[in-house]
C-alpha cells in the first residue's frame, strides 16, 4: 500500500469539497443579485433606479461644492472623465426629458447649466483643460489646431438640448461646431480628426458623426455626402480583418495605432446607429461575439478580442485576468446592450452591477462606490436612452419624405 496516498486523500476531500460548494455557489449568488429588470430599465416614462441615479446627478449641478469636489477627483486620474462626465449628463437629460414631458422644464435648465459651464470652461481655460497631459507634447495635423474629443461631445450635447428645444445662442454655437468638425475631418486622407496630436480615435469620430446627424435632422444642415464618405472610408481603411471590428485608434493618415477596443466600439456601434443603422447592428454583433461573456449569470466585458492583444491604459481601466474582464468595456457595454435592445446581455450587467458596482443610497439619490460620476452617467444614460434617437430617426424620416427639415 503506498502510504502517501491517505495523505492525498486528506488533502483532497476539502479541495473537492471547496470546488463543489462554488460550483454550487456561484450560480445561487447570480440568482440573488440579479435585479428586476423593469426596476432599472422600462418602454416609457423613468424607471425608479434610473430615477435614483438621475437625482445624483441633478444634485451634482445644483450643489456648486459637490459639482467642485467629484470633478477634482475625476481629474485626479483622467481630466478626460470631467469633460465626458457632461456629454452623458446632458444626453440621459434629454431622454427624461421626452420619456417625461412634464420634467422637460427642469430637464432644459440642467442641460443648459452643463453646456454653458462646460464652453465657458473651454474658453476660459482652453482646449488643454480637458485632454491628457500628452496633448502637449506632439503637433496636430490638422489647422487650426483643435480636439474632435472637445468639438464632437459638445457637438452632441448641443443637439441634443436643441432636440427637446430651440435656443437661438445653441444653434450659433452648434453651427460652428459641426463647421468645424467637418473642416478638421476632411484634412485627413481618413476623413477623421484628431483628439489628440496626430492621434485619431474612433469613438471621438462616431460620436462626431452622430452629432452631424442630430444637426442635420434639428436643424435642417445637410451633411449626407460626408457621412457618406466618413463611411465608405472607414469600412475600406479602418476594419480589423480578423473580426470585422473597427479599430480604436490610429494616425492622421489612418496608420493604426490600436485594434478594437471594448472601450471604444460599444460607444461607436450607437453612434453609428444613426448614420448606417446596418453597419452600427453589425458591429454590436461582432463586439457581443468578440467581447461580451457572462458566467454564472454575472455579465461583463473584455477590452480586445482574441485576434488583438492590446495593452492596459486609462481607458480599459485594470483588466482581470484570467477571464479578461475590462471595467472601461464593461460599463460602456451597457450602452451597447440597451442601445440594441439586447435586454439579457443588459441583465447579465446589471446582475454584475449590483454585485460588484457597490450601490450608496442617499436619501433619494444613488451612486456606484466602485464608480465614479463618469460611470454612473453612462449607466443613468444606458437606463434611459431610446427617446432621443428616436426622436431623430423620426426627423430624418420626415425630411427624408419631404426633403426639409422636420
Amino acid at each position: 500500500m503506498n502510504p502517501i496516498r491517505p495523505s492525498f486523500r486528506r488533502v483532497l476531500r476539502p479541495v473537492v469539497a471547496f470546488l463543489a460548494a462554488t460550483a454550487l455557489w456561484l450560480p445561487c449568488l447570480g440568482l440573488i443579485f440579479r435585479p428586476t429588470l423593469s426596476d432599472y430599465q422600462t418602454p416609457t416614462g423613468v424607471s425608479p433606479q434610473a430615477r435614483l441615479l438621475a437625482e445624483r446627478q441633478r444634485q451634482l449641478w445644483t450643489h456648486p461644492d459637490l459639482r467642485l469636489a467629484s470633478a477634482a477627483r475625476m481629474r485626479q486620474s483622467n481630466a478626460e472623465w470631467d469633460f465626458m462626465h457632461r456629454t452623458f449628463t446632458v444626453l440621459a437629460f434629454a431622454n427624461i426629458a421626452l420619456r417625461s414631458p412634464a420634467e422637460t422644464t427642469a430637464c432644459l435648465d440642467l442641460m443648459d447649466r452643463v453646456v454653458a459651464d462646460t464652453i465657458a470652461t473651454e474658453k476660459g481655460k482652453g482646449m488643454y483643460h480637458f485632454l491628457m497631459d500628452y496633448a502637449h507634447t506632439g503637433l496636430f495635423q490638422a489647422q487650426p489646431a483643435r480636439s474632435l474629443f472637445q468639438d464632437g461631445e459638445i457637438a452632441l450635447m448641443l443637439a441634443s438640448r436643441l432636440a427637446i428645444a430651440s435656443n437661438t445662442a445653441w444653434q450659433a454655437e452648434l453651427d460652428t461646431r459641426t463647421a468645424t468638425l467637418v473642416n478638421q475631418m476632411r484634412q485627413s486622407p481618413v476623413q477623421c480628426g484628431e483628439s489628440y496630436p496626430n492621434e485619431c480615435w474612433t469613438f471621438c469620430n462616431t460620436v462626431a458623426l452622430a452629432a452631424l446627424a442630430m444637426s442635420d435632422a434639428v436643424a435642417g444642415t445637410d451633411h449626407h455626402d460626408f457621412i457618406h464618405t466618413w463611411l465608405d472610408t472607414a469600412k475600406k481603411r479602418l476594419v480589423h480583418p480578423a473580426t470585422g471590428l473597427l479599430v480604436s485608434s490610429f494616425s492622421f493618415d489612418g496608420a493604426w495605432f490600436d485594434g478594437p477596443e471594448g472601450s471604444s466600439i460599444w460607444m461607436s456601434a450607437h453612434c453609428l446607429d444613426l448614420v448606417d443603422p446596418a453597419f452600427a447592428a453589425d458591429q454590436y454583433r461582432r463586439a457581443k461575439a468578440e467581447l461580451g461573456r457572462s458566467l454564472f449569470g454575472f455579465g461583463y466585458a473584455r477590452e480586445w478580442p482574441a485576434a488583438w492583444t492590446g495593452v492596459m491604459d486609462v481607458d480599459s481601466g485594470p483588466v482581470i485576468p484570467p477571464l479578461g474582464i475590462s471595467a472601461g468595456s464593461s460599463g460602456m457595454a451597457f450602452i451597447g446592450a440597451a442601445g440594441f435592445k439586447d435586454a439579457p446581455y443588459l441583465s447579465r450587467l446589471l446582475t454584475s452591477l449590483q454585485f460588484g458596482g457597490f450601490p450608496v443610497h442617499h436619501g433619494e439619490s444613488l451612486r456606484f462606490a466602485a464608480s465614479n460620476e463618469v460611470g454612473d452617467s453612462v449607466i443613468l444614460y444606458a437606463l434611459v436612452m431610446g427617446p432621443l434617437w428616436d426622436d431623430i430617426r423620426r426627423r430624418q424620416a420626415i425630411r427624408a419624405h419631404t426633403g426639409g427639415p422636420s
